[in-house]
């Protein structure tokens, strides 16, 4: 390494160290304002739902709603194939995601707390933010990154409740949890 690239490496250390110095109480207090459930199922969704409470955590707003929109629509979609909900209509056409999030609410599959949760974040600038509409440039992102996590985690509660006993976590809804046959599953922690 020559001394041009390790100056720009002392630098560019410096720079990151004191950033994360100075916004490290607003990164807490967001982190901790969300109030996410600390341990969820080891599905395909898991790790990106606990990479979106770190973009949130860091200030990455517009990411965190993205991925809060890509989130919801996945665990519907899971809650949905676990009760053995078709997608298909009866004209052949795929059901959207707000037609789901209606018939597992009708169907008292989740709660009306838990569909209204999904619902909000469906109906919040979905398709304005993932196509880049003009509209995106009026939406306050922190604020909108801060409901879709709250939101996120009335759902992830309601899907991925469990109690504890002798240790062992029991969950509430076990469809949602792969339960092996020696009554272990695999489980997704965040727990920071």
């Amino acid at each position: 390494m020559d001394t041009s690239e390790a100056m720009k490496r002392i630098k560019t250390r410096e720079s990151i160290e004191s950033q994360c110095q100075s916004f490290i109480e607003e990164k807490i207090d967001r982190y901790l304002q969300i109030e996410h459930q600390g341990i969820i199922g080891g599905h395909y969704f898991a790790p990106a739902s606990s990479e979106c409470i770190c973009l949130y955590r860091d200030g990455y707003f517009i990411g965190a709603v993205m991925m809060s929109h890509a989130i919801n629509e996945g665990i519907m979609k899971f809650v949905a194939e676990r009760n053995g909900i078709e997608r298909s209509k009866t004209d052949g056409t795929t059901k959207t995601v707000e037609d789901l999030i209606n018939e597992l609410t009708e169907k008292s599959i989740i709660s009306s707390v838990c569909g209204d949760a999904s619902m909000r974040i469906w109906r919040s600038y979905r398709n304005d933010i993932h196509h880049m509409n003009p509209t995106v440039a009026k939406i306050d992102f922190k604020k909108l990154a801060q409901q879709n996590l709250k939101y996120l985690s009335t759902i992830d509660k309601e899907i991925f409740d469990f109690k504890i006993n002798n240790g062992a976590i029991v969950p509430t809804q076990q469809k949602y949890w792969d339960i092996r046959s020696d009554g272990t599953a695999a489980a997704f922690l965040r727990l920071d």
